[in-house]
């Protein structure tokens, strides 16, 4: 058996393939949005290689990065909604858990905190920015195609989730936080 090629020229002008074989634009709403939850899943990804294997995170982010791919395949699909949403509204419960784990190994928090610290820390800062990211695309593309309402309410908790790992890897490793002051 032949191994096909990586490449196939075919989004040469611009175009790339949907689930099903209509091409659209490669900068129209639907492929920023998709292309923003697959690049969010790869700073996810940098952020699980940055952590310990061992850490009380790793498996969540593994559960994370599958459910990212559930959404891209559900965006990347065009019609109507498929009666099967890309989450659930127990994947959401299962975020919010998470949450709720690392948020309960934490100082009650009364200020701003700078995104900077640990390198795991900073990845996943800037994991929880692209996620509000793909959260704004998403809803600026539900106006125009329909979307799951879980996938909003998972990506609004995915972003809580990344913020809480970010505090997680500083005071684990015993990095201060570096809060925000005014004219700091």
């Amino acid at each position: 058996m032949t191994k096909s090629k990586l490449y196939t020229a075919t989004g040469d002008k611009g175009t790339t393939s949907l689930i099903g074989g209509a091409r659209e634009p490669k900068d129209s709403p639907r492929i920023e949005a998709y292309g923003t939850i697959d690049s969010l899943n790869s700073h996810i990804g940098l952020l699980r290689a940055l952590t310990a294997e061992n850490s009380l995170t790793t498996p969540m982010l593994h559960t994370v990065q599958c459910r990212l791919f559930d959404i891209g395949t559900a965006l990347a699909t065009p019609g109507e909604l498929s009666t099967t949403p890309p989450v659930t509204d127990t994947d959401i419960r299962t975020l919010e858990s998470y949450i709720d784990s690392v948020d309960s190994q934490l100082p009650q928090l009364n200020s701003f905190v700078l995104p900077t610290g640990t390198p795991p820390a900073a990845q996943a800062h800037i994991a929880r920015t692209e996620c509000r990211r793909a959260e704004r695309l998403i809803v600026a593309l539900s106006r125009t195609v329909p979307v799951h309402r879980q996938t909003l309410i998972y990506l609004n908790r995915l972003s809580d989730l990344l913020f809480a790992i970010a505090r997680f890897n500083n005071i684990n490793t015993n990095q201060p936080e570096i809060f925000w002051t005014k004219n700091c």
